[in-house]
């Protein structure tokens, strides 16, 4: 009878045990507009899966990819609104609430991608970080690796050089700071969400489009635009951001977990897509696209005869910052 008493005991504490924790675990959603086939998603999802082992079960994240819970702006958009927790998203696009942020997406700003490494660890990233975290009271937690920026067009359209550009009806993510490229070349730069670019490309609305070869590759752009031209204009990124209701609610503890594996993942990110880059340039070439290595200079050189920082609302001393990083 005893035994008995004291495994019905056992039994109970551990009822309440799991009813316990079930009830303390909480729930976040992590949204991006990226396909499942990419980095971006993967290590998200293994942060999502990272958090949750080392919080002890505390934190189940559910990531949402390829725009299912909105465009880029609706998700940024839901940090405030509290309809997501965290996001992965262009400086561009948090750059609304916070302008100097955006001064990333100036053309040739970064020389590579080791270049836009190392300005992820400065404190000229750190400043404007705190500046957006201090306008909006979302936080960043890491920079990750997007891919250098290249011009695709469609047959009629090859861009070998910047007098190219000049007329071409080119797609551009839907957010100022794209524009400065296109613009100043003389192009007409097009907003059109991400989700509909394909089929933009494939009913010629647009002759171009541009983003990094990953991206080309995993949204099947290739199989709509024959000349891929090699500009390299942007070094883009992407931010992971937590919205500033979730990182309140974290401990001292949590918040140092979030940010370790944020930018664990964004590392990881980084890295494969930067060995993704190195291959895809021979990989279209046997898909039959027309590969164009440009004369970058030139294009830099267009670029900035037309265009500075200044006139698209940065200020010249982050890019001189960011410009003179080793």
């Amino acid at each position: 009878m005893h035994k008995r008493h004291i495994l019905k005991t056992v039994a109970l504490a551990s009822l309440l045990a799991a009813t316990g924790l079930a009830s303390a675990q909480t729930k976040l959603k992590w949204a991006h507009v990226y396909e499942t086939s990419e980095p971006f998603h993967k290590y998200s999802v293994w942060a999502g899966e990272e958090i949750k082992k080392r919080t002890n079960g505390k934190y189940e994240i559910t990531v949402f990819p390829a725009s299912t819970l909105g465009k880029e702006a609706d998700i940024n958009q839901g940090l405030t609104l509290g309809t997501v927790d965290i996001v992965l998203t262009g400086a561009s696009f948090a750059g609304r609430s916070y302008p100097p942020l955006a001064i990333t997406y100036f053309p040739f700003i970064f020389r590579d991608a080791e270049h836009q490494l190392a300005y992820a660890k400065s404190d000229v990233f750190k400043e404007l970080a705190k500046g957006y975290d201090d306008k909006t009271g979302n936080h960043i937690t890491a920079l990750n690796y997007y891919g250098a920026r290249h011009v695709t067009s469609n047959a009629a359209h090859p861009v070998s050089k910047p007098e190219d550009m000049k007329g071409l009806k080119i797609r551009v993510p839907d957010a100022p700071a794209y524009m400065a490229f296109p613009k100043a070349l003389g192009a007409n730069a097009t907003p059109i969400a991400f989700a509909e670019v394909y089929l933009a490309l494939q009913n010629n609305t647009v002759d171009a489009q541009e983003n990094p070869l990953p991206t080309i590759e995993a949204k099947k752009f290739y199989e709509v635009q024959k000349n891929i031209s090699l500009t390299g204009h942007i070094i883009d990124s992407l931010l992971t951001v937590v919205s500033g209701s979730t990182w309140a609610k974290l401990s001292a503890d949590e918040k140092k977990i979030f940010s370790e594996v944020m930018m664990e993942a964004a590392d990881k990110t980084g890295r494969e897509i930067i060995a993704s880059e190195a291959r895809l340039v021979e990989e279209f070439k046997k898909k039959g696209n027309n590969v164009i290595t440009v004369d970058k200079a030139a294009f830099r050189e267009a670029v900035l005869k037309n265009t500075k920082p200044t006139d698209h609302g940065y200020r010249q001393a982050d890019y001189d910052k960011i410009i003179a990083i080793k």
